[in-house]
C-alpha cells in the first residue's frame, strides 16, 4: 500500500547553520489508466482516492458520460505504481478502441490523450444554469477550503479541489500533488455519490488554466473559484462556455472575470474592473 505522505530526513540551513531533522512531504506515484486492456494515460499523482480518480478522469476526458458506463474497476498496486483497470460497457468499449491512444504525462498533466490542436482547444458544452450565489458563499467556501486541506497542512505541497453548496457547506474535497488530478478526483467523488453539481460551485487552491475550465464545464458546475489568477485563454473559454470564473479569491475579496450575473451584488461588494 502506498501512503499519501512520507516523513523524510533532511538538513535545514538557517542563520545559525545546518541542523538535522525531518519533514513531511507528499508521495507521488505513477498511475496508469487502462480501458478494456488498452493503455490511455499515465499520470503522476498522490496515491489515494483511486476510485474517484478513475471515474472523474474518465468523465472529464469524455471517455464516459455516466459512471454506469464503467462495468468494472480493478485497482492493481505494483512496485512501480498503480494501474486502474477499467472495463467499459458496450458500445462504449468499441468506441474507445476506435480512439485509443497513449500518453505519458508529467505531474498534474491536464491535456491527456490529445492528438491535435483542435482537441486541445475544444470549447466545452455550454453551462446554462442560472443559479446565483452570494459573495458570502464564496468567502465561506474559501475559509472552509483552508481548514479542510489536511494533507496540505502537513506538507504545504499539494492542491485541493472542493465542491460547495450553500446551506450544506463543503460537500466533498480532494487533494493531490496535481491540480488537475484534484479536480478529477472531486468530479469522481461527486459522480459516484450521485451528487448534483449545478446547485453549487467548485473552489480550487490553484491557478486556472484552460484544462481546469474544461474539466469544470464537463462537471456541469456553473461557477469555479480559484485562489490564484486565471490565464487569458481560460477566461475566453469560460466566457464562451457560459461558466462564471472567479479568481484571486483571498480573505479581502475576489475578482469575477466572466458571467457575473451569477453572483448577487450587495452593499460594499463591487465587481473588480481592470
Amino acid at each position: 500500500m502506498f501512503d499519501p505522505v512520507r516523513r523524510v530526513e533532511r538538513k535545514a540551513w538557517r542563520a545559525e547553520g545546518l541542523a538535522g531533522g525531518e519533514r513531511t512531504i507528499p508521495e507521488e506515484v505513477a498511475i496508469a489508466f487502462t480501458y478494456n486492456g488498452s493503455s490511455y494515460a499515465v499520470m503522476m499523482a498522490t496515491p489515494q482516492d483511486f476510485e474517484d480518480f478513475a471515474y472523474g478522469f474518465s468523465l472529464s476526458e469524455g471517455i464516459i458520460k455516466s459512471p454506469t458506463e464503467i462495468e468494472q474497476l480493478e485497482i492493481i498496486e505494483q512496485d512501480v505504481g498503480v494501474e486502474l483497470q477499467m472495463r467499459l460497457a458496450e458500445p462504449h468499449g468499441t468506441a474507445f478502441r476506435d480512439r485509443r491512444r497513449y500518453l505519458a504525462g508529467p505531474t498534474g498533466c491536464g491535456l491527456c490523450g490529445i492528438e491535435s490542436l483542435t482537441e486541445a482547444m475544444r470549447t466545452p458544452s455550454t453551462v446554462s444554469d442560472e443559479v446565483t450565489f452570494a459573495p458570502k458563499d464564496i468567502m465561506t467556501a474559501l475559509d472552509a477550503l483552508n481548514v479542510k486541506q489536511t494533507i496540505n497542512h502537513s506538507t504545504r505541497a499539494v492542491h485541493a479541489a472542493a465542491f460547495f453548496r450553500p446551506g450544506e457547506g463543503l460537500v466533498a474535497l480532494r487533494e493531490d500533488v496535481g491540480r488537475h488530478n484534484a479536480l478529477d478526483k472531486l468530479a469522481g467523488a461527486l459522480a459516484r455519490a450521485g451528487e448534483k453539481s449545478n446547485d453549487g460551485f467548485c473552489i480550487v487552491s490553484s491557478r486556472l488554466s484552460i484544462e481546469m475550465v474544461q474539466k469544470a464545464a464537463a462537471m456541469r458546475v456553473p461557477v469555479i473559484v480559484a485562489i490564484s489568477a486565471p490565464t487569458a485563454l481560460a477566461v475566453r473559454v469560460a466566457e464562451s462556455a457560459g461558466l462564471t470564473l472567479i479568481a484571486v479569491a483571498r480573505s479581502d475579496g475576489f475578482e469575477i472575470f466572466t458571467h457575473p450575473q451569477r453572483i448577487e451584488q450587495d452593499r460594499g461588494f463591487h465587481i473588480a474592473a481592470g
